[in-house]
């Protein structure tokens, strides 16, 4: 068992302790030891294994006694006797947004409610609205969040679906009889969620069916889906399908084409091959007397008609290949463009690590600078600094900053909006920091003009910098706020503010297509990682394929720039 398997399950046993009316002081040890293996680097293993894991504050004897015997036994007889009560179907309401253990517990003891479609059809019959703490708004905002859910099944996010497809190329590499392998579908294409992972690789006839029975063999398979010796198909163990297509070495290039796809993007290279006389397809580009042409890659093969290499993050039919025939597709950003980590957090306020730690890891990284934005007073659940803690938060980065070169943190917040657009710091404070993250966690339920109106108040204050997360939207979770995207770009940049890419890949927000859009209003980006801990730093890198997705180029983000470059450009936030 993995960390994140423990996590879960304690999780499960605080709801289903909740669900039972126990206590909540019992459910709450469950949920904190949650909450505390998230915040430690270590794996479980180690902490078991060296026996770290009770000398952990929060974790009891009790609750450290059950994570063993989870990891050692791989699984838990308490667990069990509890999932036990209820019906499995049950905890299928907690993927509604808003939908908490209380609720859950009324419309199951009231109503017998054990399953989302029992719950659909109560609210679609308005039986839900006359219970205590729902109402009508409630069964509605219910509803819609089951059609949430109904549209995004069988979806998975791209981080762990990249883990997943990394783990099964790594492994098909190391086959002797594959000559080439390589990722494609829509994973490939940097999609924020995917329903499934496609893999191209070319091998000989002779070599088909061992290399398939070696693919639907891995240790971690569900079930085979399909077994065959030119596509195999199976189902890992977080419900991911995964596809294996084998081909020759000569058709290697145009499968890998074809499966990255997108179908709209196909459509129109096939109709572009047509113009040359070609027929296209997965197997070749075809003459009129039925031959392929001989592509070493996919390079040669958008060559032969007269095109520029398409990178398969912008293969969506978006104006990709008139821009290709025309020489004019740009240079997109590359990881190793960045330069330092905006937008991150620490032990003063809800970050596992302090700011020595984040600034250690951030210059392991490579990087040459660190923004520091924790957050505001209003954020009393996240611990939010009030204005006297920022300032001695300011004393200790300066003290941490002598003791740098060539690197520096540079101290911000990230600063609450508040429902009628003003901040939750006085300008006085706020002018005290070398920069300002802005963004909004509280009153999501707003119209689009309200929203939007908020949102550009708070743009307008001259402390201001970067605009973060700007839809609150989680990725198969929740729906960002309704946002008119033509006023917030345009107040970015008349009033000079940065909007933020957030890596967190629950968010990726702000979205590819939006991404663009902004890129041609003359807004300046900056991918930022919203890192809560030293791991966290690392999502800035995976987010560049999103960048990327929206034709952003080196010059469009702001963490691109020098250390030199980019105090100078906090130092003109005055100058607006």
């Amino acid at each position: 068992m993995e960390k994140k398997d423990v996590i879960a399950v304690l999780e499960h046993i605080a709801i289903l302790l909740e669900l039972k009316g126990e206590n909540p002081f019992k459910s709450r040890a469950y949920t904190n030891g949650a909450r505390i293996l998230k915040a430690r680097e270590e794996s479980i293993g180690e902490l078991v294994d060296t026996g770290k894991l009770g000398e952990i504050k929060g974790i009891g004897k009790a609750l450290a006694d059950k994570i063993t015997t989870l990891i050692t036994n791989g699984s838990l007889p308490y667990y069990e006797n509890l999932k036990a009560e209820f019906p499995a179907t049950l905890f299928g309401l907690l993927r509604i947004p808003g939908m908490g253990s209380k609720k859950i517990k009324i419309l199951y003891d009231q109503m017998g409610i054990a399953s989302l479609i029992d719950l659909e059809t109560a609210c679609r019959e308005n039986r839900i609205a006359g219970l205590t703490g729902f109402g009508e708004k409630t069964q509605e905002k219910i509803l819609q969040g089951i059609d949430f859910i109904k549209q995004h099944e069988g979806q998975h996010l791209y981080f762990s679906a990249l883990a997943v497809a990394g783990k099964m190329i790594t492994a098909l590499k190391q086959h002797p009889k594959i000559i080439r392998v390589e990722m494609a579908g829509s994973l490939r294409r940097a999609k924020e969620v995917v329903k499934d992972v496609d893999i191209v690789a070319s091998v000989d006839d002779s070599s088909r069916q061992e290399v398939m029975d070696f693919f639907v063999s891995q240790g971690d398979v569900e079930s085979i889906v399909a077994h065959g010796i030119t596509k195999s198909s199976i189902i890992v163990s977080n419900g991911l399908q995964v596809d294996l297509r084998l081909v020759s070495n000569t058709v290697f290039p145009f499968a890998l084409h074809h499966f990255t796809g997108s179908k709209e993007h196909n459509t129109a290279m096939r109709r572009e091959a047509k113009k040359h006389g070609y027929k296209m397809n997965e197997y070749g580009l075809f003459t009129e007397a039925d031959r392929s042409l001989v592509c070493q890659d996919e390079k040669e093969i958008f060559a032969a008609l007269g095109m520029g290499y398409i990178p398969p993050e912008l293969r969506e039919d978006r104006g990709e290949i008139e821009a290709a025939l025309e020489n004019t597709l740009p240079v997109l950003i590359e990881k190793n463009d960045l330069c330092g980590i905006l937008h991150n957090h620490t032990t003063w306020s809800d970050g596992s690590n302090s700011l020595e730690e984040m600034a250690n890891a951030c210059r392991a990284m490579g990087m040459s600078y660190l923004g520091i934005a924790d957050h505001s007073q209003a954020a009393q659940y996240a611990n939010g600094l009030t204005p006297a803690r920022l300032q001695q938060q300011a004393q200790a980065i300066a003290e941490l900053n002598k003791n740098f070169t060539d690197f520096r943190i540079f101290h911000g917040t990230e600063c609450d909006i508040l429902s009628d657009g003003s901040l939750d710091f006085p300008d006085e404070v706020l002018a005290q920091l070398d920069y300002v993250v802005v963004s909004v966690h509280s009153k999501l339920e707003m119209s689009e003009t309200e929203a939007t109106e908020r949102i550009i108040k708070a743009m307008q204050n001259p402390f201001v910098k970067i605009l973060a997360h700007p839809t609150g939207r989680i990725l198969l979770g929740r729906k960002g706020y309704p946002l008119n995207y033509k006023e917030i770009f345009a107040a970015a940049v008349e009033n000079n503010v940065v909007i933020e890419i957030n890596a967190n890949p629950y968010r990726y927000d702000l979205d590819w297509r939006y991404i663009r859009q902004a890129k041609e209003a003359g807004v300046l980006l900056s991918i930022n990682p919203d890192a809560h801990k030293i791991s966290g730093l690392a999502d800035m890198l995976s987010a560049v394929g999103i960048a990327r997705k929206g034709w952003l180029t080196k010059d469009d983000v702001l963490n691109t720039k020098s250390l030199d470059e980019i105090t100078a450009f906090f130092a003109a936030k005055n100058g607006k």
